[in-house]
C-alpha cells in the first residue's frame, strides 16, 4: 500500500476529470511548446489584481483569468509572498526530479491554492495532486504542509530523465498573511517536506519580449482555461432577478414593422414638454437636479433585491431607524387571548392588582396598536417618566435584582410604575372605588415592588402590613403580597406608547436610556466577602451583596418571585425558605438562574398590502443606487395600448393582434401631457410576428393634472383618460392621443464608440473582444468602434483592432498622457456625418446584446439625448454574479447625435485638460441648456467591471524596498 503509483495509472482513474467530461471541447494545450535548457532556474508567474475572495474558484470566476494576467513575470522558487491583498497567482512551469523515485507534494498557502501535475511535459494531462480549502476560508502557517489532509499528494513515482508540467493557482483576499509555498520529498514518512527551489524548476516559455495581448503561448489546462468563469458561475445560482430572461433582451431581433403601417396611424401634435430648461441658466454641475426619470412597464427587475440587505435605501426609512425597530410598523398585532399562567407584571402601584370586588368594575386600556388612554388612567398607571432623565437609576437596563435565599436591597422611583410582560399584558385602569380609597389612605413615601406569575383561582385579597420607605427584596422569603401601600403619582406621563405596546424598542424611542442605567448591563456580581458600591437614586439606595445578580426585564428570575413572599416571623426563617408562594412560577425547589425569554410562536398579525413604488418620485434620487426603474401601472398602460391598436387597426384594416407588451415607457409631465414609447409584439394577418417601437403622445388640455399612479399615493389617480373637467377637455372630451412631431428613432442609424485607451491591454483587449461578439449576436453592421490611444506600449491596439471580427472601425493614435476629454472630442471629431450617434463610453463596460437598439430608441436629434445607468459591479462580482449598486450619480456614458454634440460645443477640452472626473457633469450642463432631453433608465445586464487605479494611464509605480 505504501508503494509509489505511476502518474498514468493513478491520472488514468480520474482524480479530477469533472471538467473534462463535462466540458468535452475545451480547447486544452496538448503540445508542449519548445523547450530551451536556459529556462532552468525559474518558472512563469501570472498575476490577476483587483479580484477579491479567498477560493481559487473566485480566482476562475476573473474575466480576465488565465489569459491575460495584470503582470507576468517569474519567480525563482515555488514559496511566493508579495505582501498584498486581493490577488490571484497562476505559477506554471516544470518540475525536473533529482532522482528516479516516489515523490510526495504539500502545498500551504493563506488562503486558498491547489497544485496540479501533469504525468508528462503536456499540460493537457495534468491534474489537481493537492490542495488547501475549497471555501475561500481555509488557510495554513508559512510551512505548515500536514494541516490538512488534501494538502499531501498520494506517492507518485517520477523520472529524473523527464520533466513534468506542474501549475500552482492562489487565491488570497484582503486579510492575512499571503503566502504559498510547494514542498516535496522522497516517499519516506520521517522525512519532511523542502520548497522545491530554482534547482529543480524551468519556465514552460519565455515571455519577456511578448506583448499582454500576444496569449497564444499560454497554457490552457483543466485547472485553467478560457471561459472558466462561465463554467465556475454556472456552479451558484445567483439570486439576482435581473439575471432572469426578459423579452426586452432580444426584442431587438424580431422583424420591425412595416414603416408605413404606421404612419398617419394618430393626428400629429407639437411635442414641447415643460421640464425642459432650454436657456435656463444653470449653476456648474448642477444639471443633474434637472434629469428626471421614466416609468418601466412591465417590472424589469432593475431593482437590486440581493443587495438590500446591506441597503435598504429603497423603504425611504431612515437606516438607524431600520435597524433599531426593523418594519414593525407596517403590522398589526393580533389581539391575544389571556392566559393567567403567562402573564408577569411589575407593580409598582397596589391598586394597579385588581381585586375581586373590583374585577368588574375595572377595564383594562392596552390594545394591540398604540391609542390614546384616558389621561386618568395614564396618571394612575405610570406616572411621569420625564423626571427620571439624567438620573442614576436601575442597574443593567431595564433590569430587575435576582439572588438566590441571599438578597440585597433595591430602590425604584415611586413613580416608575412600567409593566413588564412575559405576553400581552392588560393594563387595569383606575375605577372610582379605588379613587376613594386613595384619597382615604395616608400617604406613604414609597411603594413596593412585587413580580408576579398569576395562577387562575389563587387570588389573594390583600393584607395590611407596615409599609416601608422604598422597595425591598428581603434576603428572607417573602409570603405575602402587599397591595395597599400606595403614594400619590402627581406627575402624568404626556405619551400613551409605554402603555399601548409595551415593547423594549418602544420603551427605547421614549428615552430609556434616561431611565435605566447602561452602567451595569452584564453581571457584575461581587465576589465573596465583597459588597457592590451603593447608588443614590433620589434618596433611595440600592445596595448589592454577596450573590446579588442582575437580570434583564424580559428576562425574570424564578427566584425573584421567592423573594416576595412575606416570612411570618424571624424564628421561621429557615422553615419558610422551603416554601413557595401562591404567586410563584413554579412549585419545585427555586434555584438562582436566568430564564429564557417567553416566546409566542402563537403570535398573529394583520397587515394591508403595501405599494413601496408609490412612494417614489421620478426626480433622479441620487441617494439610493439600489432601487430600479420606477414602476408604470398595468391600467394606465392598456389604456394607453388599447386606444394605439384602435387607431393602428383602422388605419390597416384590422389585421394587427395584439400578442404582448414587451415594454413600455413613460416620461411624465403632469401640466403639458405624457410621453410614452410603445413596444408591443404583434400578428400580422395572424401569421407574421413584428415588432412595433414607437413614441406616442398624450397631450392633455388642461393646466394641472395628477395623471397617475405615481403622482398620487395618497388615493386614486385618475387614468390617462380621464381628466378632471375643464374647458379643453370638454372641447375635446378627453386626452389627444398623438404623435408627437419630430420625435421618431432612427432603427438603422450608425452608432460610434468612442473610447480612450491607454496602456491597460488586458481591458482593450476585453473590449475589442466585446465588440466582436456584440456583432455576432446581432449581425448589426451599423456601428463603428473608435479607439483613441495614448502611446500604449503594453500592445498593439490597431493591430487587435484589425485582428477582430468587426463591422468597422477607427484607430487614432496620440502623444503624451491620457487626457480623457481631449481623447473623446478627438475621436468625435473623426466622426463626419452629423446624423449618426457618438456614444461616449468607457473602456471596462460589459454590454447587454441590445445596446445598439436602446441607444437608437432614446436618442432623437434636436430631441433626445441618453445616459443610462451602469450597475458598478464589487471587487470579485461578474456579470453572472451581479453583486454592486447602480451609479446614480454618474453620466460618463453618454449617446447624443454628432450634430447636437457639436453644436453644446463638445468636451471641455481646456479644464479639464490633466484631469477626469466632473466633465461628464458640465457636459450635462450645456446639454440641458441647449434645450435637450436626457432620458435616464436603469440598462438590464450593462455592468462596469470592478477595477483599482493601479497601472492605469499615466500613473507611475513606486521603487520596491529592499528587503
Amino acid at each position: 500500500q505504501n508503494d509509489g503509483q505511476d502518474l498514468d495509472g493513478w491520472f488514468s482513474r480520474g482524480q479530477w476529470s469533472d471538467r473534462a467530461t463535462m466540458h468535452p471541447k475545451l480547447n486544452l494545450t496538448k503540445q508542449a511548446l519548445p523547450w530551451n535548457e536556459q529556462y532552468k532556474g525559474k518558472a512563469n508567474l501570472h498575476v490577476f489584481e483587483d479580484w477579491c475572495g479567498g477560493a481559487v474558484r473566485h480566482l476562475r470566476k476573473n474575466l480576465h483569468f488565465p489569459l491575460f494576467p495584470h503582470t507576468r513575470t517569474t519567480v525563482k522558487k515555488l514559496a511566493v509572498s508579495p505582501k498584498w491583498k486581493n490577488y490571484g497567482l497562476r505559477i506554471f512551469g516544470y518540475i525536473h526530479p533529482f532522482k528516479d523515485g516516489d515523490f510526495q507534494f504539500s502545498v500551504a498557502s493563506d488562503d486558498n491554492s491547489e497544485f496540479w501535475l501533469s504525468s508528462d511535459e503536456s499540460p493537457s494531462n495534468s491534474r489537481l495532486a493537492a490542495f488547501v480549502g475549497k471555501l475561500g476560508t481555509e488557510w495554513t502557517a508559512p510551512g505548515e504542509f500536514t494541516k490538512f489532509s488534501s494538502q499531501v499528494s498520494k506517492p507518485l513515482r517520477l523520472m529524473s530523465s523527464r520533466r513534468y508540467y506542474f501549475e500552482l493557482l492562489h487565491k488570497q483576499d484582503d486579510r492575512g498573511s499571503d503566502h504559498v509555498e510547494v514542498g516535496w520529498r522522497v516517499f519516506l514518512p520521517s522525512l519532511k517536506f523542502e520548497v522545491i527551489d530554482s534547482s529543480y524548476i524551468s519556465l514552460y516559455t519565455d515571455e519577456s519580449s511578448l506583448k499582454m495581448n500576444h496569449v497564444e503561448h499560454i497554457p490552457q489546462t483543466l485547472a485553467s482555461h478560457s471561459g472558466s468563469y462561465l463554467w465556475e458561475a454556472q456552479q451558484d445560482e445567483h439570486g439576482a432577478d435581473m439575471l432572469k430572461s426578459d423579452p426586452r433582451d432580444t426584442f431587438f431581433l424580431t422583424p420591425a414593422i412595416e414603416a408605413s403601417r404606421v404612419e398617419n396611424v394618430l393626428v400629429p401634435c407639437a411635442y414641447s414638454p415643460t421640464y425642459v430648461v432650454k436657456d435656463f441658466p444653470i449653476a456648474r454641475y448642477q444639471g443633474l437636479q434637472f434629469v428626471y426619470l421614466s416609468f418601466v412597464y412591465p417590472n424589469d427587475f432593475t431593482r437590486l433585491t440581493h443587495m438590500e440587505t446591506e441597503n435598504k435605501c429603497f423603504y425611504r426609512e431612515s437606516p438607524l431607524y431600520l435597524e433599531k425597530f426593523g418594519f414593525y410598523k407596517y403590522m398589526k398585532m393580533d389581539e391575544e387571548e389571556e392566559d393567567p399562567h403567562q402573564r408577569a407584571f411589575l407593580f409598582l402601584n397596589p391598586d394597579n392588582f385588581l381585586e375581586e370586588d373590583e374585577e368588574e368594575e375595572e377595564e383594562g386600556v392596552d390594545s394591540p396598536e398604540p391609542t390614546d388612554p384616558p389621561s386618568e388612567a395614564k396618571e394612575k398607571s405610570f406616572g411621569p417618566v420625564a423626571e427620571a432623565k439624567g438620573k442614576e437609576t436601575l442597574p443593567d437596563k431595564l433590569g430587575l435584582l435576582a439572588s438566590s435565599k441571599r438578597a440585597g436591597a433595591l430602590s425604584l422611583q415611586p413613580h416608575l410604575s412600567v409593566p413588564i410582560f412575559g405576553g400581552k399584558a392588560k393594563t387595569p385602569g383606575p375605577s372610582k372605588a379605588a379613587a376613594t380609597r386613595e384619597d382615604k389612605k395616608p400617604q406613604k413615601a414609597q411603594e413596593k415592588v412585587y413580580v408576579t406569575r398569576l395562577q387562575l383561582g389563587k387570588r389573594k385579597a390583600p393584607a395590611q402590613e407596615p409599609v416601608f420607605p422604598g422597595i425591598f427584596l428581603y434576603p428572607k422569603p417573602l409570603k405575602k403580597v402587599h397591595l395597599r401601600s400606595r403614594t400619590p403619582q402627581k406627575h402624568p406621563i404626556a405619551s400613551s406608547k409605554l402603555r399601548a405596546r409595551r415593547t423594549l424598542p418602544s420603551l427605547l424611542a421614549l428615552g430609556t436610556e434616561g431611565l435605566f442605567s447602561r452602567e451595569t448591563h452584564e453581571d457584575t456580581t461581587p465576589g465573596p466577602g465583597r459588597t457592590a458600591a451603593t447608588t443614590d437614586y433620589n434618596s433611595s439606595k440600592v445596595t448589592r451583596s454577596e450573590g446579588t445578580r442582575v437580570t434583564s426585564f424580559l428576562k425574570m428570575s424564578e427566584t425573584t418571585a421567592s423573594q416576595q413572599e412575606e416570612g411570618k416571623g424571624q424564628e421561621e426563617e429557615e422553615e419558610e425558605e422551603e416554601e413557595v408562594s401562591d404567586y410563584s412560577y413554579e412549585t419545585g425547589e427555586l434555584q438562582q438562574s436566568w430564564l429564557e425569554d417567553t416566546i409566542n410562536w402563537q403570535r398573529t398579525f394583520s397587515v394591508s398590502s403595501v405599494d413601496f413604488e408609490l412612494l417614489r418620485s421620478d426626480w433622479n434620487d441620487l441617494r439610493c443606487n439600489v432601487s430600479g426603474n420606477l414602476q408604470l401601472s398595468e391600467s394606465e398602460v392598456v389604456d394607453v395600448v388599447a386606444q394605439y391598436m384602435e387607431k393602428l387597426n383602422e388605419k390597416n384594416g384590422g389585421i394587427y393582434t395584439l400578442l404582448r407588451i414587451v415594454n413600455v415607457e413613460k416620461r411624465r409631465d403632469t401640466a403639458r401631457g405624457n410621453r410614452y414609447l410603445l413596444e408591443l409584439e404583434l400578428a400580422e394577418r395572424g401569421q407574421r410576428t413584428v415588432r412595433l417601437s414607437e413614441y406616442v403622445y398624450v397631450l392633455l388640455h388642461q393646466g394641472k393634472q395628477d395623471d397617475s399612479a405615481e403622482a398620487n399615493p395618497e388615493g386614486p389617480a385618475l387614468g390617462a383618460t380621464e381628466p378632471q373637467p375643464s374647458t379643453w377637455s370638454i372641447l375635446y372630451g378627453r386626452p389627444v392621443l398623438c404623435r408627437p412631431l419630430r420625435l421618431s428613432w432612427k432603427q438603422d442609424v450608425m452608432v460610434h464608440f468612442v473610447v480612450p485607451v491607454k496602456n491597460q491591454a488586458r481591458w482593450v483587449q476585453q473590449f475589442i473582444s466585446d465588440m466582436a461578439r456584440l456583432y455576432g449576436a446581432t449581425k448589426d453592421a451599423n456601428f463603428n468602434v473608435i479607439l483613441v490611444d495614448f502611446d500604449s506600449d503594453d500592445m498593439d491596439v490597431e493591430k487587435a483592432l484589425r485582428d477582430a471580427r468587426l463591422p468597422r472601425y477607427q484607430y487614432l493614435r496620440r502623444t503624451g498622457n491620457f487626457e480623457r476629454s481631449a481623447g473623446l472630442q478627438a475621436g468625435v471629431d473623426t466622426v463626419e456625418d452629423g446624423h449618426s450617434i457618438v456614444f461616449l463610453c468607457d473602456l471596462h463596460i460589459h454590454f447587454p446584446p441590445n445596446i445598439l437598439d436602446s441607444i437608437r430608441k432614446h436618442c432623437v436629434e434636436g430631441k433626445l439625448a441618453y445616459a443610462p445607468i451602469v450597475m458598478r459591479l464589487s471587487c470579485g462580482s461578474s456579470p453572472r454574479e451581479p453583486n454592486g449598486y447602480w451609479e446614480v450619480n454618474g453620466f460618463g456614458l453618454f449617446g447624443i447625435y454628432k450634430s447636437d454634440f457639436d453644436r453644446v460645443g463638445g468636451m471641455n477640452t481646456e479644464e479639464f485638460r490633466d484631469r477626469w472626473g466632473g466633465e461628464d457633469w458640465e457636459l450635462l450642463d450645456r446639454v440641458l441648456q441647449s434645450g435637450l432631453e436626457v432620458e435616464r433608465l436603469r440598462l438590464r445586464n450593462f455592468y462596469h467591471y470592478y477595477h483599482s487605479k493601479r497601472g492605469m494611464w499615466n500613473t507611475r509605480s513606486k521603487k520596491l524596498p529592499k528587503d
